[in-house]
């Protein structure tokens, strides 16, 4: 039976059901910035065709960034927090992966308990008046293939089995450094993703994640236990996508 010693998790429109990038766009700029990413998440587009451009439309300053921070941890999905304890309680290392901007995704790590040390973001820059002033160009999460190299990186570090949770095409490029990649949909559903995905959360809470996680093991406390329980009555409607295509 499958049981996770690390849970890797991305961010946006997973932990929290924004799009980072999205929410710093203007309302002029919203249109064209979302199309730009839906259009990388998809995997249509390479990442490092618009993350510089993305950047370069909306051009965040310090404030705003810290601001999306805080939006982050607003907007987390459900049972999200309390997942992440429940699997920190278990035994279970928690890492934070993004390719959305370092101090944004420290704030919700820092919400989450996870410690700096274990997430990997973007760094952003900016000058004296606080205005931006540029990205860590260098960092392989604003290019193709990026989270795969950074797992890479971790593995060595990392308690094996790793089970990936993300919703898009930059976190399914991971999967061969993993032992199990699930589709989290709650948020946005991406055919592709899913369709490549060892499982696949469909509900809004990320509770189904703790039976994937645990081996279909309950934790022993009583609110981990219901938590626990309410993620396997939230996945059983919904087949791992690897089942769902041998049965169509």
């Amino acid at each position: 039976m499958f049981r996770a010693r690390t849970v890797i998790l991305d961010c946006d429109s997973t932990l929290s059901s924004i799009e980072g990038i999205d929410e710093l766009a203007t309302a002029s700029q919203r249109v064209e910035i979302a199309r730009l990413t839906d259009e990388a998440m998809r995997g249509v587009v390479p990442l490092e065709a618009v993350y510089a451009r993305r950047l370069d439309i909306v051009r965040p300053g310090r404030a705003r960034v810290a601001a999306l921070g805080a939006r982050y941890v607003e907007m987390l999905v459900d049972d999200a927090e309390s997942v992440v304890r429940t699997l920190r309680e278990e035994g279970v290392a928690v890492r934070l992966l993004s390719g959305g901007l370092r101090p944004a995704v420290l704030v919700l790590a820092d919400a989450l308990g996870v410690a700096p040390h274990d997430v990997r973001a973007v760094d952003v820059h900016f000058d004296e008046r606080g205005e931006y002033a540029g990205f860590d160009a260098s960092s392989p999460l604003a290019r193709t293939g990026g989270k795969l190299a950074v797992v890479q990186d971790w593995t060595p570090a990392l308690p094996r089995p790793i089970l990936l949770v993300g919703d898009g095409a930059t976190d399914l490029e991971a999967r061969p450094a993993v032992d199990r990649f699930v589709a989290y949909a709650g948020v946005i559903s991406r055919p592709d993703v899913i369709a490549a995905a060892d499982e696949v959360i469909a509900s809004r809470s990320l509770a189904p994640l703790l039976p994937i996680a645990l081996g279909h093991v309950a934790p022993s406390g009583p609110d981990a236990r219901e938590l626990y329980e309410r993620g396997v009555r939230l996945r059983s409607p919904t087949l791992p996508a690897s089942q769902a295509r041998r049965q169509s």
